[in-house]
């Protein structure tokens, strides 16, 4: 592995250890040449994901894209950053494991709605606002009166799970 700092080819690997999940390995290096430490991390890739744009162009799938946007969803919610891992690696597999080389942006937006929707609905919301590109107000509350009516009437859905306001206790009447 080449040294980021001064390009050096030659690192020596100090200490190695599989992430909570067990799916990557973070291996601790270190620079001979310029005495530098810095740590890499290696995954399992399954197959070489293609992903198809709206507009037909093809580019490497990219997982720390995924990744940046599953957390700019999830920016100030009570998400810790293992349980994202796991989030954005999940998608992963399931893209991995559909047996297709190419996957649509489409697909892969869908996925990660899904996901987040079990994860945190402010995310969700969040997510969809740029992925479904809502341009105005009445975009949102047209989504979200979607996401509640379907929350409603899902068999043993509990109220206590969607995000809707709650009303104000009135006040005493003063005699």
């Amino acid at each position: 592995m080449r040294c980021p700092f001064c390009g050096e080819a030659d690192t020596q690997v100090k200490d190695s250890r599989p992430t909570e999940d067990s799916s990557a390995i973070r291996r601790r290096r270190f620079c001979g040449s310029c005495s530098q430490r810095f740590t890499t991390i290696e995954r399992v890739q399954l197959r070489e994901l293609t992903v198809v744009k709206s507009d037909a162009r093809r580019v490497a799938f990219d997982r720390d894209k995924l990744a940046r946007s599953v957390r700019v969803a999830l920016n100030k919610r009570p998400v810790d950053e293992e349980r994202i891992e796991r989030i954005v690696n999940g998608i992963v597999r399931q893209l991995e494991a559909s047996g297709e080389a190419e996957v649509k942006t489409h697909e892969i937006g869908e996925l990660v709605m899904e996901t987040l929707k079990e994860v945190d609905a402010v995310a969700y919301v969040r997510f969809a606002s740029v992925y479904r590109d809502f341009r105005e107000a009445k975009d949102f509350e047209a989504f979200l009166g979607r996401m509640v009516d379907t929350a409603l009437s899902a068999p043993g859905a509990q109220q206590s799970q969607l995000p809707l306001p709650q009303p104000a206790p009135k006040a005493p009447k003063e005699k």
